[in-house]
């Protein structure tokens, strides 16, 4: 079944609503798209007006800032230490906005959104 991201056809206190129109090909939502640990791979979709999203599916590097030196490097990333969205993402390695990884320079913060940027970026920690 498709995903929606249209009105609910229920008020907040539970009532029914009658629908003004029906649903719209714009209203479609798309399924989440997991970026994780390995060799590179990458998905282009459509975004709305003709734009494209890089939906990252796997990955090997991170593009790491140093915050004292203020330069960037590419890293190789070891694994996913912690991940505040989803303790079970740990198991599975997958990389989210937020989440703490091992890289070959120590430990980073991830800045941006795999799924929807098609690359990570991440912060260095101090430790």
């Amino acid at each position: 079944m498709a995903l929606w991201q249209g009105k609910s056809k229920r008020k907040s206190t539970g009532g029914r609503l009658s629908p003004h129109s029906s649903k719209k090909r714009s209203e479609i939502g798309r399924e989440l798209q997991q970026a994780k640990v390995g060799e590179f791979t990458k998905k282009v979709a459509r975004a709305r007006g003709g734009g494209r999203k890089d939906r990252l599916l796997r990955t090997e590097s991170v593009s790491l800032t140093d915050p004292k030196s203020g330069k960037t490097a590419v890293s190789k990333i070891l694994e996913v230490v912690e991940n505040s969205a989803n303790p079970n993402y740990v198991r599975q390695n997958i990389i989210t906005k937020g989440s703490i990884i091992s890289t070959e320079k120590g430990n980073a913060k991830v800045t941006s959104r795999p799924g929807q940027h098609g690359m990570v970026n991440a912060v260095l920690m101090k430790d």
